[in-house]
């Protein structure tokens, strides 16, 4: 039986406030460095594959960590872990602010990934574990709005910053914002954790965090290097042997990190379908897209972040209105659609071209928010329901990790891709450039274009080259995630559960799993 628990003296409201300012936290900085991509391809001189590490070395490490610390957070109290967590994020980004190199930059955001791993799970639990059943709907669509919108609310900050200031105030104001997010944790949220205290799962740790790490750096390296060369094949090998160990491992452990025998759930195994096909096409879309908003249109970073307002506009009512929709239709419309939807988006971004202006790539970005409302809320909702009220850390922790590794892989696939794509068509001409500046042509788009601005009259024809070898590299990766979003949404269309709620479908619910799964079924606590 799930235990009554107590919200605190701020009630529900302010557990949800305090949740939702850590989440912001966490999900904007996936996203806000990416206005400063083309600052830091000059400054630090970095690659595009080094780009791809400074934006996605964090994601990695919060995508590879989240699930064993959200069960320590599970042992040892939610609130703790979370505001331990705060505190090792403000102290990586303070040190991030002063890297000089690309390497150290990327070392730092590494670390800042371990604090976001900490923080990110106990932030659903806790509001999922405090807010009775009849408020629980609302605020994880609530919370869902937030983790969708506050990847706009990092940029819109952070391009105001860079109006200013450098690269490096991103990183200042971060580590301000985590002890902001830890007082309001600490003042406003209860502690809550399990009562039934399991054995810590140290092999489903490390397979699932080689699983991880290996596959996405054989992903962007292989791009860099080649899918040929012996380092790639091996990350790819030693990722399968990963996933295979952690299969293995989990069905003989009677207490496995994350139970194998969960995605035999359907509503469990489409609600985390959706949302990590959802995560790769936001958090890819971004990375190329802030680019083409400041390469090709010649925006600000401000006027970028900007310009991505329509997205969480779009987002947050649509999230809002998505439990509805879900209790009329089901699953199996709403999900399904929201991808269609995201996917139609980014189909439509690979008919722009170098000429195309705003109001263009304007459409895709509400089609898309209107996928992402749909399928943010209703595939954390799916996941939730399928485990019923004394799984909740559970279903936070796959939800939490669903959404950082399908962000890990969508920057790594569509970085890869348009880096693979943009360096192939830039022009045979590039020769005739001196050796050294050919090569900054190579290395980025941002490159190419400031030695295009140096060459005067003689460089309109490689900023041209330039801009039209940065299309071809948009609209190769935006056509890829879409591909990817039409089978996830065939996924769910097939396989997701009809009703709105599924506890007690037998084909769907926790009964099944309780007639398959080891003991060990967890029940929350809250002081």
């Amino acid at each position: 039986m799930n235990k009554s628990f107590r919200a605190g003296r701020a009630g529900t409201r302010g557990v949800l406030f305090a949740m939702c300012l850590s989440l912001v936290l966490v999900v904007a900085s996936v996203s806000a460095l990416n206005l400063a991509l083309p600052d830091l391809a000059v400054n630090l001189d970095a690659t595009n594959s080094s780009l791809t590490w400074i934006a996605d070395g964090y994601t990695v490490a919060l995508a590879a960590l989240v699930l064993p610390l959200g069960a320590l957070g599970d042992l040892f109290g939610r609130r703790k872990i979370l505001v331990l967590g705060n505190l090792v994020f403000g102290a990586a980004a303070l040190m991030a602010a002063f890297s000089d190199s690309a390497t150290h930059l990327i070392v730092w955001r590494v670390v800042m990934g371990l604090g976001a791993a900490m923080i990110m799970p106990g932030t659903l639990s806790t509001i999922t574990a405090v807010f009775p059943a009849d408020k629980k709907d609302r605020g994880v669509a609530t919370w869902s709005g937030f983790a969708a919108a506050g990847a706009i609310i990092g940029m819109l900050i952070a391009g105001g910053l860079l109006e200013q200031w450098t690269w490096r105030s991103i990183f200042v104001v971060s580590a301000i914002a985590s002890l902001l997010a830890a007082s309001a944790a600490l003042l406003l949220a209860p502690e809550t954790r399990s009562s039934e205290p399991e054995p810590f799962d140290w092999g489903g740790t490390v397979t699932t965090a080689l699983m991880v790490g290996t596959l996405v750096y054989g992903i962007i390296e292989g791009s860099d290097r080649g899918w040929t060369r012996p380092e790639v094949l091996v990350a790819f090998a030693v990722s399968v042997l990963a996933l295979a160990g952690y299969a293995l491992l989990g069905l003989r452990s009677r207490h496995p990190l994350l139970d194998p025998r969960l995605f035999g759930l359907r509503g469990f195994r489409t609600g985390t379908l959706a949302i990590l096909a959802q995560f790769m096409a936001v958090f890819g879309f971004f990375f190329v897209g802030l680019q083409f908003l400041q390469l090709i249109l010649g925006y600000s970073p401000l006027k970028s972040a900007v310009a991505l307002i329509p997205v969480a506009a779009v987002v947050l009512p649509t999230s809002q209105l998505t439990p509805r929709l879900v209790d009329r239709l089901g699953h199996k419309a709403v999900m399904p659609s929201g991808l269609l939807c995201l996917a139609a988006g980014m189909f439509w971004l690979t008919r722009l071209d170098a000429s195309s202006s705003y109001p263009s790539f304007l459409v895709a970005l509400v089609v898309a928010g209107v996928g992402i409302g749909l399928v943010s809320s209703s595939g954390t909702s799916t996941i939730v329901d399928s485990l019923g009220p004394d799984r909740q850390g559970v279903a936070s922790a796959v939800n939490d990790t669903a959404r950082e590794v399908g962000s890990a892989v969508g920057i790594a696939v569509m970085g890869s891709v348009f880096s693979s794509r943009y360096r192939s068509a830039l022009p045979d001409a590039l020769r005739q450039l001196p050796a050294d500046a050919a090569e900054t042509v190579r290395h980025s788009a941002a490159g190419g274009l400031q030695v295009a601005s140096h060459l005067g009259e003689r460089g309109v024809w490689l900023s041209d080259a330039v801009r039209d070898a940065f299309m071809t590299g948009f609209a190769s990766a935006t056509g890829v995630i879409a591909a990817i979003l039409v089978l996830a949404a065939v996924g769910c269309l097939v396989f997701a559960p009809h009703r709105a709620r599924s506890e007690g479908d037998p084909e769907t619910g926790p009964d099944r799993l309780r007639a398959h799964a080891p003991d060990g079924y967890s029940q929350e606590t809250s002081h």
